[in-house]
């Protein structure tokens, strides 16, 4: 007998074989696209040098949340305890998790130093996933390889799921990292919630602070 597992392995795949070839290369065409614009979008726009902190992040959010599917990301980075948390705490966990991703990033992208995304492969995942593999070229220095878990939203297109650099999932990586703190508070979202309150208070801090101290050499 099959089991459910199975059954659902066999029905994603003839959902595949069911396309059309001309309808699996628009896919994979599509998601191709979609990450060359977002490479591009992020090198034009966050990359760029001479941008205040503030108006880099300011960017950089902009495209986050256009880009990456936060709502699924929060379910697959909190595992049962998304089920366990309230409406609320749902709420501000995605809002904590996009604040201290937006100023990781921005600390990053203010210190590009030209490098370029060369797509290597894309390749279906289940019936709405796709996966992009890349790699991110750095003068004289070993690229860096780069995978993206992308999900067709229908009319939406595609949002960024997963990213995987060198094969360390970015969403498992949390996982692992906000299951720990929530069980070092007893096993409650709140312990992680006031953990995350405070990480992101400190690294605005940290982001208001190196503006100030820039202020000064920009207006020389």
């Amino acid at each position: 007998m099959f089991s459910r597992r199975s059954l659902v392995a066999v029905f994603a795949l003839l959902s595949l074989l069911a396309l059309s070839p001309s309808a699996r290369a628009d896919a994979t065409a599509d998601a191709r696209a979609f990450i060359q614009k977002l490479a591009d979008t992020a090198m034009t726009t966050v990359a760029v040098k001479g941008l205040s902190d503030e108006e880099r992040s300011k960017r950089f959010r902009a495209l986050f949340v256009d880009t990456f599917d936060l709502p699924e990301i929060g379910k697959l980075v909190l595992a049962r305890h998304w089920r366990a948390a309230t409406p609320e705490q749902q709420t501000e966990f995605l809002k904590l998790f996009e604040d201290i991703q937006v100023y990781t990033w921005t600390r990053r992208f203010k210190d590009y130093g030209g490098e370029t995304l060369e797509i290597l492969a894309v390749a279906p995942e289940g019936e709405t996933d796709m996966i992009v593999d890349s790699r991110i070229k750095r003068e004289k220095l070993e690229p860096v390889n780069v995978s993206w878990r992308l999900r067709n939203k229908g009319a939406e297109g595609f949002r960024v799921l997963d990213i995987k650099v060198e094969g360390a999932s970015m969403a498992f990586t949390h996982r692992s990292e906000y299951t720990s703190v929530i069980q070092s508070a007893g096993g409650k979202v709140d312990g992680l919630l006031d953990a995350m309150r405070k990480k992101a208070a400190q690294m605005s801090a940290d982001n208001t602070a190196a503006a100030a101290a820039a202020a000064p050499s920009r207006a020389n």
